[in-house]
């Protein structure tokens, strides 16, 4: 595979890291986007690039950007469950 366009980190799973991260942002926008594309890519190449404790915590890292913006969100719109 090409390293630069198709790294084994990102096609190890049997579907491109970049088709998994287009389905699952399909109807996001802006910031919520970006972070579930980050959490795709870091969940989905753990653990084949060789630092999977890394792309754990930098998975989670984002779910917390998305996390805080959900809660912001609420706040803005008086949602309270």
């Amino acid at each position: 595979m090409n390293d630069v366009q198709h790294p084994n980190h990102y096609t190890w799973r049997g579907t491109e890291c970049t088709k998994a991260i287009e389905i699952m942002t399909s109807g996001a926008t802006g910031a919520d986007a970006m972070y579930i594309g980050n959490i795709v890519k870091y969940l989905y190449r753990y653990p084949a690039k060789g630092t999977p404790l890394k792309d754990l915590m930098k998975a989670r890292q984002y779910l917390d950007f998305l996390i805080t913006n959900e809660e912001v969100k609420e706040k803005e719109h008086g949602n309270h469950d």
